[in-house]
């Protein structure tokens, strides 16, 4: 059972929150926006009063990650909106992530100074430089306390590799090499080298008329540096090793489900395409997210999921209106809780869907400003897709399709869950946590 923890309202237009990311120890959050801007909340300590509670999130830095560019060679605007946020784990003090819009990766590094160096013998108090002459002593600098102050600074920008949208990026189990994926490519990037990376993946065809599908999502294996997955808008997910070749075009495993030939319609290739792959933190499960579904898939085994289950299949028949209003073409996420027994994802309506792998038992839950007060328990919601409608249920007909969650993230040890809702952010806890 869920109760409300935190509530953050971000006010400009700009601020539609596009990605959500806990770093490796759960301390830090994480957002980017529509507006190019980094949002990263830190986790209070445990105060004296509270030994069994720890603290809620709080702002900790904001910055402008992106700005909005404009291609001259092809007329074409990029825009500054975060793609992608994705951490790499702690060495030191500092904290640094990865963040991406349509063409770009920044590595950032936030670092925190409580000290100023004060007593230069060159410049003044206000930073100018002093006339040499008039300097008689020497002195030595020191450092005075000052307020805290949190600084965001690009240590390394990785541009000019892609010629369409990136999708994703994925930091390797090396932590030496990240790859970032476009529709058509994926590329290797070392994290010290900005002017040069290795294409792995290419799918272009020689003529664009001949292309029948794209890359949707891509992601590093979380302990074997050589092995990824990439899913594709047909539904399928390739495994491919760099040990290989330098070139993965041939995959080492092909994950596709036969299609019922009594389901198909004319929407069946859209809401098959795959909008979110991801390992389990074990490496032994792949979980992707079609349009209707959330699938689970043993890397033994390539012929079928082992697990599925329903989003929201009740809107199996309003596929028509979803296909005109293009809330069909949504690009849902999925999430891992920490022991790879829970699944999260998002649907309509501000709702928000869990599956219990071992008690197979799902619950659906929803973030609004009506459940955002300090310490509320969030009730189970029901869809009602016809007849008589039971009080404490809502009719599909009244679900609103503007409401939607896209990106969710779950704290890696403990039943803590951020949740996006358009230009909201929530922040759950488990009761028993």
């Amino acid at each position: 059972m869920f109760f409300h923890l935190d509530f953050f309202h971000l006010v400009r237009t700009t601020d539609i929150i596009s990605t959500v990311e806990f770093n490796h120890t759960g301390e830090l959050l994480a957002t980017g926006d529509k507006g190019g801007r980094v949002v990263i909340f830190q986790r209070e300590q445990e105060s004296k009063n509270q030994i069994h509670r720890r603290g809620e999130y709080n702002v900790y830095s904001t910055f402008q990650s992106h700005e909005p560019e404009f291609d001259y060679l092809k007329s074409l605007e990029i825009e500054e909106k975060i793609n992608k946020i994705r951490w790499l784990p702690q060495q030191n003090a500092a904290y640094f992530l990865l963040s991406t819009n349509d063409k770009t990766v920044k590595l950032w590094k936030v670092s925190e100074r409580d000290k100023r160096p004060e007593g230069y013998n060159l410049k003044d108090e206000e930073g100018r430089l002093r006339d040499p002459a008039t300097i008689t002593t020497l002195r030595v600098p020191v450092l005075r306390p000052m307020d805290l102050m949190v600084e965001a600074t690009p240590r390394r920008v990785f541009a000019n590799a892609h010629t369409y949208h990136i999708n994703s990026i994925s930091v390797n189990s090396d932590y030496e090499t990240y790859m970032s994926a476009d529709d058509l490519r994926i590329n290797l990037w070392n994290f010290e080298i900005t002017n040069q990376s290795f294409n792995i993946v290419d799918i272009k065809p020689a003529n664009m008329e001949e292309l029948t599908e794209v890359i949707t999502a891509a992601e590093f294996h979380p302990h074997h540096c050589n092995t990824f997955v990439y899913s594709s808008s047909k539904g399928t997910i390739r495994l491919c090793d760099m040990r290989a070749s330098a070139l993965c075009d041939r995959h080492t495993k092909f994950f596709e489900e036969p299609e019922d030939p009594s389901n198909r319609s004319f929407f069946s290739e859209i809401i098959s395409s795959i909008s979110d792959v991801k390992f389990s933190h074990s490496g032994r499960y792949i979980m992707t997210r079609d349009y209707l579904t959330v699938k689970v898939w043993d890397l033994n085994m390539e012929n079928r999921p082992i697990e599925t289950y329903q989003v929201h299949d009740y809107l199996r028949s309003k596929l028509c209106s979803l296909y005109e209003n293009d809330c069909i073409f949504d690009k849902f996420e999925c999430v891992w809780n920490g022991s790879d027994s829970v699944i999260m994802t998002g649907s309509y309506n501000n709702f928000f869907r869990m599956f219990d792998r071992n008690t197979k038992r799902d619950v659906t839950l929803e973030a609004s400003r009506e459940n955002s007060k300090p310490r509320a328990i969030l009730k189970p919601r029901k869809v009602c897709v016809g007849g008589k409608r039971r009080k404490d249920e809502i009719s599909v007909d009244s679900l609103d399709f503007s409401k939607k969650i896209l990106h969710t993230a779950w704290h890696p040890s403990e039943n803590i869950i951020a949740v996006a809702a358009t230009n909201n952010l929530y922040i759950f806890q488990d009761k028993v946590n």
